[in-house]
């Protein structure tokens, strides 16, 4: 049986436009120069890289808002800039993409959060960070939970994407995690170590293989149902979605289901953004009243979009409604012989 048809694919888009997003998490801007390099240099073992071109992306939980939104939903961003030239674009962009920046706050203590990549020919030959990890001073923290409170009570699905940056503090957790206990809200969280047994309550916890390995402290076992019950149990989840690269998915829910999704990427261009993506999808599908298995299955055919693409991307209705047509046809033929 197939999880998502393309009639149940359209009835989820249609119902996107009335979804109210609220993702919250560690914003960055992700940078890209792009040159050609023909010789090392004579300094050091290194090419020589002459910039040809720059661009700029949202990255990080601006990248799961920017998804949100490209998937037809409306979306409102939390977390923290710096007071700079960073901040600045980062607040520029959000506006660009029609993404409501309500709880965006500006801090002087920390710069925005800046990934720097290098290319050539499209392959990454340096990545330089600028970035604060040390977590929110109280002042902040206390701000940045009193808005997540109050705008997680106007929106229908809330969106956590945590990258250790420290933003993600124990108050800032609680103000997400009351919201579901206050109104039920459902809660996307992707984790990283630093928080990563803080979430209890999440609707949907969507770790990867290698955060979970090194959370555990133990090797995984994503075939077996009973373990990833063992597991789900242990972190306090409704769902657990664990995200396993080229080997797909992993799902096991609150009522006893496993699900396995294969990976639906035909090609894989570059992996940058895919979990921003797989959250956003998640959190789209949920909002519009898609069972857990469903939204796996929708969230999976986005990365699949996603990581055919260069940098990091946005995945449309459009073109998650061909990789789904064409899915579907694939398996009817599979069924006809």
């Amino acid at each position: 049986m197939d999880r998502l048809t393309p009639e149940r694919l359209e009835a989820l888009l249609e119902r996107a436009a009335a979804v109210r997003v609220l993702v919250i998490g560690d914003v960055m801007l992700d940078v890209y120069l792009r040159g050609g390099a023909s010789r090392i240099s004579p300094e050091a073992p290194v090419p020589v890289v002459h910039i040809r071109g720059e661009s700029r992306a949202l990255g990080g939980a601006a990248n799961v808002a920017a998804n949100v939104v490209s998937l037809g939903a409306s979306c409102v961003l939390g977390g923290c800039i710096g007071d700079d030239e960073a901040g600045n674009h980062v607040r520029r962009a959000v506006a660009d993409a029609h993404i409501r920046e309500d709880g965006l706050v500006r801090t002087v203590d920390r710069p925005t959060t800046v990934k720097t990549r290098v290319m050539v020919r499209q392959h990454q030959v340096a990545r330089y960070d600028r970035e604060s990890d040390k977590p929110l001073n109280d002042a902040i923290a206390d701000v940045l939970a009193e808005r997540v409170a109050r705008l997680a009570s106007t929106c229908d699905v809330i969106a956590v994407e945590d990258y250790d940056k420290g933003v993600l503090t124990p108050v800032v957790i609680d103000a997400v995690l009351g919201r579901v206990h206050a109104h039920g809200r459902p809660v996307i969280v992707d984790p990283k170590a630093r928080s990563f047994f803080a979430y209890g309550g999440a609707t949907v916890f969507k770790p990867n293989a290698s955060e979970l390995a090194s959370a555990l402290r133990a090797s995984l076992h994503p075939e077996e149902a009973g373990w990833l019950q063992e597991v789900r149990t242990r972190l306090a989840c409704d769902h657990l979605l664990l995200t396993l690269g080229e080997g797909g998915m992993a799902l096991a829910t609150a009522e006893g289901r496993h699900l396995r999704v294969p990976t639906a990427a035909r090609s894989v261009y570059d992996v940058s953004g895919a979990g921003d993506t797989v959250t956003a999808a998640l959190a789209v599908a949920l909002g519009a009243g898609a069972t857990i298995e469903e939204a796996a299955v929708l969230a999976n055919h986005a990365a699949g979009i996603e990581v055919g693409k260069a940098g990091v991307a946005t995945v449309t209705p459009d073109e998650l409604r061909a990789v789904v047509r064409e899915h579907h046809a694939r398996r009817a033929a599979d069924r006809a012989t």
